[in-house]
């Protein structure tokens, strides 16, 4: 996972379950299509986008969580090795986009919550900012939501952010539809991310 890494400064990682739409969140920040596996978990590493003019690229990291067909011993290792990475250059990393399907996304951190279990993304929500990196949840697929404050506030409440959602708006949490190009919540966050990084001149790439 680390060998073909270009040798960039600044980073925006994507980070999130199988399925959740981190290849057309992908496309629509960069503008490239995102070649991936025909099945889950057969991408095993990372999608590096970076530009010559500029020190700095957006990294799609590969999903993790369940994937139906493939062995609990390689979607672990795909999990182990996504945290080697977030690790290894979480000071190069200037946001991490936690990709969440928001109309399944509350079902599937309770079903793993009644079963015991840390649901991961709730996992990857805290292991973000326990290695310095704060997280951006981009709630993806919000055209399927009927109500959406209500879904976006028990998405705060089960990542432990105290709702109204509204008030991490902006830094925080961004609702978006990817397949439909609606990703102005992203772009708004990570305008605030780069600038409180002093990368104003990053700004090109989300506006």
């Amino acid at each position: 996972m680390f060998e073909d890494r270009p040798n960039r400064d600044a980073e925006v990682v994507l980070v999130g379950r199988s399925n959740v739409g981190k290849s057309t969140v992908m496309r629509d920040l960069t503008g490239h299509d995102v070649s991936t596996g025909g099945k889950p978990g057969v991408t095993r590493q990372p999608n590096h986008f970076d530009w010559t003019a500029q020190d700095f690229m957006f990294t799609d990291l590969p999903g993790f969580g369940f994937m139906s067909g493939v062995e609990d011993e390689r979607r672990e290792q795909i999990q182990t090795d996504i945290v080697h990475y977030l690790e290894e250059y979480a000071d190069h990393i200037l946001a991490g986009v936690l990709v969440l399907d928001g109309n399944s996304a509350v079902e599937i951190i309770d079903r793993h919550a009644d079963r015991g279990e840390v649901p991961h993304d709730v996992e990857m929500f805290g292991f973000l900012r326990e290695v310095g990196i704060e997280p951006i949840v981009a709630v993806n697929k919000m055209d399927k939501v009927d109500d959406e404050d209500e879904r976006l506030n028990a998405i705060c409440d089960r990542l432990g952010l105290y709702p109204p959602w509204q008030q991490w708006q902006g830094e925080t949490i961004a609702p978006i539809c990817a397949k439909r190009g609606s990703m102005e919540p992203l772009y708004e966050c990570l305008r605030t991310r780069f600038h409180e990084a002093k990368r104003d001149d990053l700004l090109g790439f989300v506006s």
